[in-house]
């Protein structure tokens, strides 16, 4: 694939995106993303983060036309999806994909949930958007890698990920390909975020702003509002002026599985990815040796060189910054503290003595040469003993159906709450079959406040 004619070429392929056209694996992964989504949403929708813009977008007022997660009301579509996003992401529990390498479902998804209750689209209609939109935001991540988010420092959820919402707001409009490509370009002039702000609320901002950004562009050019249908390829665009290493050829590579959204990978630790394989590998090693925290002289982790510059806070002083430590999720990982449980990220979980002492035991080698997912670790023992273990969180479940129970039970656990079990129950039920449903907006009612 050429530079030439890439952003239209890859606009063209969303545009085409169809449910019936879709395999069943591409089905099933998408509605999964949703069920995923939904119950980090859920959660997250009292977070200061939601709270704050739910209080600003209230006072802005405007056409109430869809529906907020996790809180009664509703706002304007561009609000209903930054205030969603937002939410979806203050927890940092959602799923990522490492073609962005981002997260794709919470950038993407809640456009096409706040645009298709206002047009009352169908199920089946939003997650073949979603695929559409998740599909070119991977590919435009893949051409754009390693040096847009390892390099500069750009938040590929919220600069990549605006692409993909547009893409998939346009897919759900009913836009050709010359439409998709004139939204991609509205989106592309709009792209920011920035991973010097991880750790603070202005990552889960990122997301929000990205699914608000996808959704006005998209909107903008149903009404006829003009960009380059090249934004992304042409000179001083989007891949020259965010990435020194644009290969256009790496956007036509063959997606595993055959759509990226197969390849979506799901937390059960409640914190950054990349320091979900070191929490394994140190988990292993606790329960396989029997290891108390009083026993380890030295905990040495090596990583990517990347996993320096995106959760390596040192002394996190609040649960926000734990979920960016890996010196943090390391102690509490050996300590045996439950990684997978919200409350578990907090003001006095990072003050917790031990924990503070054990962190200060940890030793980093970051190699470039290793993926973002690949951690090896060994502890030294204060009886001389050395133990190793090797984990790597970047391998997708081969096994959609054990994929889906393993959701469904994450979902129960961060909706329930909010819900109560039955009714997060029935609505876990309807997004795991959302194909099915005639109006989005319905399914939606049962998320609300």
């Amino acid at each position: 694939m050429t530079a030439e004619g890439l952003t239209l070429r890859l606009a063209e392929q969303a545009a085409a995106t169809r449910w019936e056209r879709l395999p069943a694996p591409a089905r099933q992964a998408a509605a999964q993303a949703v069920l995923d989504f939904m119950g980090c949403a859920l959660a997250g929708a009292e977070e200061p983060v939601a709270l704050h813009l739910g209080a600003e977008l209230a006072d802005a007022g405007g056409a109430p036309q869809a529906g907020v997660i996790g809180r009664p009301g509703r706002l304007p579509v561009a609000a209903a999806a930054l205030l969603n996003g937002a939410a979806g992401h203050a927890l940092d529990f959602d799923d990522v994909n490492m073609g962005m390498p981002g997260h794709p479902t919470v950038a993407i998804l809640p456009a096409l949930l706040a645009l298709g209750q206002a047009r009352a689209a169908s199920g089946a209609a939003v997650l073949a958007a979603l695929v559409a939109g998740t599909e070119l935001a991977c590919r435009v991540g893949r051409a754009l890698a390693p040096g847009h988010y390892d390099g500069l420092g750009f938040h590929a959820t919220a600069t990549v990920g605006c692409l993909g919402a547009a893409a998939a707001a346009a897919n759900l409009l009913g836009l050709d390909g010359q439409g998709t490509a004139v939204a991609v370009g509205i989106a592309a002039t709009q792209a920011a975020g920035l991973k010097s702000q991880f750790g603070t609320d202005c990552k889960p901002l990122h997301a929000g702003a990205a699914a608000r950004t996808g959704v006005l562009a998209a909107r903008l050019a149903a009404r006829g509002f003009t960009a380059r249908t090249d934004a992304i390829e042409c000179a001083q665009g989007f891949a020259a002026t965010h990435s020194p290493d644009f290969d256009p050829a790496a956007a036509a590579a063959e997606a595993p599985g055959g759509y990226y959204i197969i390849s979506n990978l799901y937390k059960f630790h409640a914190a950054c990815y990349l320091t979900h394989a070191p929490i394994e590998a140190l988990r292993g090693l606790r329960e396989r040796f029997a290891v108390t925290a009083g026993e380890v002289e030295e905990i040495r982790l090596t990583l990517a060189d990347a996993c320096d510059r995106v959760c390596n806070i040192a002394a996190p002083r609040t649960g926000l910054e734990a979920k960016f430590s890996l010196r943090q999720t390391a102690a509490m990982a050996l300590a045996g503290v439950e990684t997978g449980a919200l409350a578990s990220y907090s003001a006095e979980t990072a003050r917790d003595p031990e924990l503070v002492a054990l962190r200060g035991r940890v030793a980093f080698e970051f190699r470039p040469e290793l993926s973002h997912t690949d951690a090896t670790v060994a502890l030294r023992l204060r009886d001389g003993r050395v133990l190793t273990a090797r984990h790597d969180s970047g391998v997708p479940a081969p096994d959609l159906d054990a994929q889906a129970a393993r959701l469904a039970a994450k979902f129960q656990v961060l909706a329930a709450p909010v819900l109560g079990a039955e009714r997060a129950k029935m609505l876990g039920t309807r997004l795991l079959a959302l194909g099915e449903a005639a109006d989005v907006g319905t399914v939606m009612a049962l998320a609300g406040g």
